[in-house]
């Protein structure tokens, strides 16, 4: 055989083991495939702009109770008035004269009694402090009907965090921002993947796509090859 045509041969047939070889995954990118991706995930308070606030009111009727102190004037209590002391001493010291004695003697008596009884009551009456005027201090409450406007709430306008303004009531004013619930936000990805007869487990920040690359038999996460693998 011609030595040209030969040395030819045997470059053909050792290229077409090395096509081989690539084509089994002996020699060339090798990677494992994702069997499953699960997300991770924590809550996140959600909040939303507040665009405009306007209080919602009504008038509310009511009564109230309103005390003060007055002075008010008194009268002290009478017991025989400025000359009922005087008659009616006069009639009861008339009328136990009359029982002493007899004849001119009674009649006598009669009249001391009654002038004695006058005097006397005479003397009561003006030394009593009954009928006197004076003033106390006194507590003096009434009702008033009240009538006052009471905010019952807000409508408030905000800005969601896709841009979309909405409007929904509030019991209590909010301030700049509105607290709107909360959401989940993955914070990185539980994978299970496949290498021919191998299975394993990783935590990964960015989700992969169907295939990690493999590197003498371990799977790599940052390389090139895996941004080119996720796509």
């Amino acid at each position: 055989m011609n030595r040209t045509l030969a040395v030819t041969a045997v470059g053909v047939l050792a290229a077409g083991v090395t096509f081989a070889a690539y084509k089994s995954g002996a020699i060339g990118p090798q990677y494992a495939d994702v069997v499953s991706t699960k997300p991770i995930t924590i809550k996140e308070d959600v909040y939303a702009d507040v665009l405009n606030v306007n209080p919602i009111t009504q008038v509310v009727n009511g009564t109230r109770e309103v005390c003060e102190n007055k002075l008010v004037e008194r009268r002290r209590a009478e017991r025989f008035g400025n000359k009922d002391g005087t008659i009616i001493g006069a009639v009861v010291g008339g009328l136990i004269g009359n029982q002493m004695g007899g004849g001119d003697g009674r009649k006598l008596a009669t009249v001391a009694g009654a002038v004695g009884g006058g005097y006397a009551g005479r003397e009561i009456d003006r030394r009593h402090v009954g009928g006197k005027r004076y003033t106390e201090t006194q507590r003096v409450c009434r009702t008033e009907d009240t009538s006052k406007v009471k905010t019952i709430g807000y409508d408030v306008q905000y800005r969601m965090e896709d841009g979309q303004v909405l409007t929904r009531r509030e019991e209590e004013k909010p301030g700049d921002r509105l607290w709107m619930g909360q959401k989940d936000v993955i914070t990185g990805y539980d994978v299970t993947w496949r290498y021919k007869e191998k299975v394993g487990y990783l935590r990964m920040d960015e989700k992969p796509g169907m295939q990690l690359p493999v590197k003498d038999g371990v799977v790599v996460v940052e390389s090139e090859d895996f941004q080119t693998a996720k796509r």
